[in-house]
């Protein structure tokens, strides 16, 4: 495979958009502070090829051998390590058309994973097929300081439109392993609430048993003034 990540003592730096390295990048661009941990996926909906991944250190499942467990040595179940719900969803609409890397042309692609001061940062600008341009810069962490939180800035600007942005945010718990053995789903749902700045949904793993709360809390800023609620 061709080299394409740029030389530097402190950070990891892509630049220029390639679909085709994008699984290479989620998992070169991982974060993690040893409570939980996620592969480098967009907070952007992304309909191309692509691992989501987001972990929690602890939770497992007996994940059913496909083959192989009659023989001497093999056991009936692995101990899987678990998707867990997603929590950087952030849903984008342009005029009512979805931001998708894949369906639109992308420019000024960079990716910096700064293992120094321990953030992920990506930049780009997307053309729409509209022909309407938007500059998107995200930035987020996984707190050393307090191992539960994280925090995810993201920020948009329309360059040659002035038409309707729509954002969603939001927590996915219908979440999947693609290596599971017989297409098993591993989570259940307990809980789930939302509030105008806020939601949380409560899952919990089958047979193991392990519960997971995950939340979200936000706010918005337009031209640098906080939006009310």
């Amino acid at each position: 495979m061709k080299e394409y990540l740029k030389h530097d003592e402190w950070t990891i730096v892509e630049e220029g958009w390639n679909p085709s390295n994008q699984r290479i990048s989620e998992s070169i661009f991982s974060l993690g502070n040893g409570r939980f941990g996620q592969r480098a996926n967009f907070e952007e909906d992304y309909s191309g090829d692509s691992l989501p991944g987001n972990y929690v250190a602890g939770i497992y499942y007996p994940d059913k051998t496909r083959v192989g467990w009659w023989k001497n040595g093999y056991p009936e179940y692995f101990a899987k390590v678990l998707n867990a719900p997603n929590w950087i969803g952030i849903r984008i609409a342009v005029d009512g058309v979805p931001l998708d890397l894949a369906k639109c042309e992308v420019r000024s692609f960079r990716r910096v994973l700064d293992m120094r001061r321990g953030f992920l940062e990506r930049s780009f600008v997307a053309r729409m097929e509209s022909g309407m341009e938007l500059e998107v810069n995200a930035v987020r962490l996984c707190s050393i300081a307090d191992d539960e939180t994280a925090a995810i800035r993201y920020s948009l600007k329309a360059l040659n439109f002035d038409a309707g942005l729509e954002i969603t945010l939001y927590v996915d718990g219908d979440v999947v392993n693609q290596d599971a053995n017989y297409d098993e789903k591993f989570w259940s749902a307990v809980s789930q609430q939302a509030g105008s700045d806020n939601a949380c949904i409560v899952t919990e793993t089958r047979k193991t048993a392990f519960q997971v709360a995950t939340a979200i809390q936000f706010s918005l800023t337009v031209d640098r003034e906080k939006s009310p609620k």
